[in-house]
């Protein structure tokens, strides 16, 4: 549900009752992964959606249904289901939803609403909800925080809810959005359980090393993305929020030493498009060694070999090398800034999302990988 909790969050401010259905588990190439949303008031107002329009008028109805009857349930649309065929499931995938109804003054309520509050904020919480088991169970949920503490339950089986607390921090330490499937021995339920946590965590970092005419672009598709945008030069005269209307922050110094003292992860996405010894080596020197998603530098392939060349002679090592993407971005034949900017951002996705930025026409491989999900971003 991150991605309608800033609606679902007014919607719980102002009473309305509703039903949301999630994407709790996808097969080939489905349109949407786990955790897309869509949901339904009793006025037939409809936010998001779960399949980019292949199966929505189906899923509506079901949510329309559950407002009436106020039972969860779970349904599967697919390319070899007749019935799912017929309302449009043409991609050739799987798509299992779950259709919950959020009634006022509900246990439920109260932790949905925790929880799309928490997400709206961007704060860090993890979402899991039992979305397969025994029927009393299905759609129970369990808000955890990033200290461990829970809010609501699963059902009233302490061992449960001890182990799916411990499961959900984990992925929300990870930033990760995924599956969980809980044994018998295990959570104690007959049968087991399996949860969807959804993972809500602070947009990943792009630091935009240079205040260039480029920069300025790939600020742009940085955002686009989702990522939180940092611009950092040593030059004032440079790096100004003027020349940068779109980056969160623009910040003066010397690109290595501020790359020392910022927080990273992960999820950390560095471009250098200095062209300067003096900035590249000693900046790239330090990102090259830190455990962030993905490190590229602009510049002509005889800029490369120079620059590899320095940092060799300031002892990094072949292996640390091997991780700078350079020349930075992928083949298109980009001449513009805005061109250039599509293809470093094209890089850095298909490096998050295991991609080989080939044509797809023609290929046989699937369009859809298991890679990196919403919340859970392996390389942005």
């Amino acid at each position: 549900m991150l991605d309608i909790a800033d609606e679902l969050n007014r919607w719980i401010e102002q009473g309305r009752d509703f039903a949301v259905a999630t994407v709790v588990s996808v097969g080939g190439s489905a349109p949407r992964g786990p955790g897309a949303a869509l949901a339904v008031d009793r006025e037939g107002t409809a936010i998001g959606s779960v399949s980019g329009g292949c199966v929505e008028s189906a899923v509506y109805e079901l949510c329309e249904r559950a407002l009436r009857d106020g039972e969860t349930v779970r349904e599967r649309f697919g390319y070899s289901d007749e019935d799912a065929f017929a309302v449009g499931l043409t991609c050739g995938g799987v798509i299992d939803v779950m259709v919950t109804p959020v009634a006022a003054d509900t246990p439920l309520r109260a932790v949905l609403g925790a929880a799309v509050s928490a997400f709206a904020r961007q704060e860090p919480a993890a979402l899991a909800r039992v979305v397969r088991g025994p029927a009393e169970l299905l759609g129970r949920a369990l808000l955890v925080g990033p200290d461990g503490s829970a809010r609501g339950g699963l059902g009233g089986h302490r061992e449960l809810d001890r182990t799916a607390t411990a499961e959900a921090r984990a992925l929300l330490e990870a930033g990760r959005t995924g599956t969980i499937a809980l044994s018998e021995d295990g959570s104690h339920c007959p049968g087991g359980v399996t949860l969807l946590v959804e993972s809500s965590v602070p947009p990943p970092r792009m630091i935009v090393f240079g205040a260039v005419d480029f920069a300025a672009a790939l600020v742009r598709a940085g955002k686009f993305l989702g990522h939180h945008v940092t611009v950092c030069d040593a030059r004032p005269v440079f790096a100004t929020p003027a020349r940068f209307p779109d980056a969160d922050e623009v910040v003066v110094d010397w690109p290595h030493r501020y790359l020392r003292s910022t927080p990273t992860d992960g999820r950390t996405v560095l471009c250098v498009l200095t062209h300067d010894a003096k900035f590249d080596v000693p900046l790239l020197t330090e990102a090259l060694r830190m455990p962030v998603a993905f490190v590229g530098a602009m510049g002509s392939r005889r800029t490369h070999e120079d620059r590899a060349r320095r940092l060799r002679e300031a002892g990094v090592s072949e292996r640390e090398l091997a991780r700078l993407r350079s020349p930075i971005g992928l083949d298109l034949g980009a001449r513009t800034p805005e061109e250039t900017a599509l293809s470093i951002a094209a890089e850095i996705v298909a490096a998050r999302r295991g991609g080989t930025g080939v044509p797809l026409t023609g290929g046989a491989a699937p369009i859809h990988r298991d890679g990196g999900q919403r919340g859970a971003p392996a390389a942005a």
